[in-house]
């Protein structure tokens, strides 16, 4: 699971900048305002890292849950292709021993055969006599070209590959949203790094140097976050 910057890490930069701030020889003005600012910079970075950390966590279970309804839902839609295909060789059996008995003649052998067809299966094939096939070209070729010929398990199977489709796409959608999370707060661990080290610099024009970088990395960081869609709410 993603993971951002703890609060105990941020917190302990924190206290190593107050505590080199305050070991400082008499700091002038200048200084205390460097101070002040990098400490809410550090400040900002914690909220951030935690509401950033936060969201890749849950954008990660998000895509977990959505991965393993799309596999299960691809399971049954297997078991239920399985089953469809199963019907379908029983129901062309059962068909070919009646046309078998069709084509001899013996209507005591057609009654039979028709009495052993699929309930589901004699619509079709009362449709399809009815389109007198011995006398009729156009006929279709048998009760499985008919439209009243259904299969339940195959709607079944068809239903289930749709919804393991939705459910893997919205899978990878959070997974890579979670993935977005996880790069910026690698954008703000940098610039907690940034601040972090710049307090322990005596030169101003390095603790300028490091201050800006770090806001403008900051800066970034805050745009990429307005961007994402917020946590899932489950």
């Amino acid at each position: 699971m993603a993971e951002g910057l703890s609060a105990s890490e941020v917190g302990k930069e924190i206290a190593e900048h107050r505590a080199h701030s305050a070991q400082s020889d008499t700091p002038d003005h200048l200084d205390r305002t460097l101070s002040i600012i990098e400490a809410l910079l550090l400040s900002l970075v914690a909220v951030l890292a935690a509401y950033s950390g936060y969201a890749a966590a849950k954008w990660s279970t998000a895509s977990s849950v959505s991965l393993a309804k799309a596999s299960a839902a691809r399971t049954k839609a297997n078991r239920a292709d399985l089953e469809a295909l199963q019907v379908r060789t029983l129901d062309s059996v059962s068909f070919n021993a009646w046309f078998t008995a069709f084509t001899a003649g013996n209507t005591t052998a057609q009654q039979l055969a028709e009495k052993r067809l699929r309930p589901g299966y004699r619509p079709a094939f009362y449709a399809w006599l009815a389109t007198d096939p011995a006398h009729n070209p156009n006929a279709p070729p048998g009760p499985s070209y008919m439209p009243q010929y259904v299969i339940p398990q195959q709607v079944a199977a068809t239903a289930n590959d749709k919804k393991a489709d939705a459910s893997f796409k919205r899978g990878t959608e959070a997974g890579a949203t979670g993935d977005k999370y996880v790069r910026d707060t690698v954008f703000l661990a940098t610039v907690l790094f940034l601040v972090g080290i710049s307090g322990h610099f005596s030169l101003r024009q390095a603790r300028y140097a490091l201050i800006a970088v770090g806001t403008l990395i900051l800066c970034f960081a805050v745009i990429q976050l307005l961007g994402l869609p917020g946590p899932p709410s489950t």
